[in-house]
């Protein structure tokens, strides 16, 4: 993939460049659609973490030397068919669903339009749906986070409360009462909304785990919360920053 500039010189090598790597050793790779539109936030975040981002096409027939996948947000097709029901063919797709059902159970994060890709692609049980009121919504949102041993929020302490932006038309989660039950009683369900439910979302679920817990998927967007003055207008505005150091925590951990 071609490398674009980006803001604050937040570049993401190429998936087979000749290993650039941060301190830490990791390398997380952050996927693009047509239609994607946070993979630059995301690559961003990725580096304030301190790792080495690595720009994936969704045409790309392989992962690369990467540690872990982000999935960002944005229209992926223009959510044409149903929001990340095409996404879900892309031949990227099939290697990180590999890769994440493998031994090595690789680190995957997906976010808004990412979360949406993970139900289609069965990595995440349930369906995304239109949000409750049927209209877009925007806002900075209050998370309470419900089980650290993931991946991605190991950095964060069970029952902490923080605010990241929202932004969605089809954030609805939904799912039969037998899986609602079984995420409730595995502890799959990673976040749920604070104070108020955005899209009517079952069991006011904003996040939920594989049950390796190294496939995370989220309807809010951490990414747009990692740097002083440029995140929510309540909290904290780094509080999303926890999700790029805890998978960093984790792999570096891994590597030990």
């Amino acid at each position: 993939m071609t490398e674009l500039p980006l803001i604050g010189e937040a570049i993401a090598v190429a998936a087979n460049a000749p290993g650039a790597r941060s301190l830490a050793g990791a390398r997380i790779g952050v996927v693009t659609f047509p239609g994607t539109l946070d993979d630059r936030d995301a690559v961003r975040a990725v580096r304030l973490a301190g790792a080495t981002p690595v720009a994936l096409w969704h045409a790309d027939t392989t992962l690369g030397d990467v540690d872990a996948v982000v999935i960002p947000g944005g229209f992926s097709y223009g959510d044409y068919l149903r929001a990340g029901a095409i996404a879900r063919f892309a031949p990227l797709m099939a290697k990180i669903i590999d890769a994440a059902n493998s031994d090595a159970k690789l680190p995957v994060l997906g976010i808004c339009n990412g979360f949406q890709i993970l139900t289609e692609s069965h990595l995440l049980p349930g369906s995304m749906i239109k949000n409750d009121h049927l209209k877009f919504m925007c806002r900075d949102q209050v998370l309470r986070v419900e089980n650290n041993t993931t991946s991605w929020t190991g950095d964060y302490a069970v029952g902490q409360e923080i605010t990241v932006p929202l932004k969605n038309q089809d954030g609805q989660y939904i799912a039969d009462e037998k899986t609602l039950d079984a995420l409730e009683a595995e502890d799959r369900v990673v976040f749920r909304y604070v104070g108020f439910n955005p899209n009517g979302s079952r069991r006011d679920i904003a996040g939920i785990a594989n049950a390796a817990g190294n496939v995370v998927g989220l309807m809010p967007h951490p990414e747009h919360a990692v740097e002083a003055g440029f995140g929510p207008e309540i909290g904290s505005d780094t509080e999303g920053l926890g999700f790029f150091t805890s998978v960093l925590n984790k792999i570096v951990g891994d590597n030990k």
